[in-house]
């Protein structure tokens, strides 16, 4: 099993976790080896009970403020994922980020998975736009697989 950890303002992230659990289940279905996908959003209402196994991350980028290259970064709505991951050992559990944005603001595609990546100091493993495709599916599918196996 792959516990993947999210946060979803628009929708966009939501809709791409649960495409990418649902492809899981196609390949897990064609073969039992290949690992389902658990989801977990993280919200302002989440209570900490403390991760105890590892995890990835999805996270998009929403900025209030700064561009992230020379003025500063100004994380906003997503805060909560960055409250969660700085828990007391919850960070520990983390075998990576996957972030989601929209190409069109350029340098700050991506942003806030690429600062958590920092912070944490875990890797940046994947990107997809907006609500992601299919292709993007297989694609982090494979990566999430990969890690995860070489971790156990």
């Amino acid at each position: 099993m792959i516990n993947l950890l999210y946060i979803s303002i628009s929708g966009n992230t939501r809709a791409f976790a649960n495409h990418l659990a649902e492809y899981a289940k196609t390949q897990h279905q064609a073969n039992a080896e290949q690992p389902l996908i658990h989801l977990e959003e993280v919200s302002d209402a989440t209570q900490n009970e403390g991760e105890t196994a590892p995890y990835f991350v999805m996270i998009p980028t929403y900025l209030d403020g700064g561009n992230g290259i020379d003025n500063g970064f100004h994380e906003l709505m997503t805060t909560a994922m960055g409250d969660y991951l700085r828990e007391p050992g919850n960070a520990a559990w983390c075998r990576g980020i996957i972030g989601s944005g929209n190409r069109n603001f350029n340098e700050q595609y991506c942003l806030t998975a690429k600062e958590y990546c920092k912070e944490f100091n875990v890797p940046f493993l994947a990107d997809y736009e907006l609500r992601g495709t299919d292709k993007d599916a297989s694609r982090i599918y494979a990566i999430l697989v990969k890690v995860a196996q070489a971790d156990a």
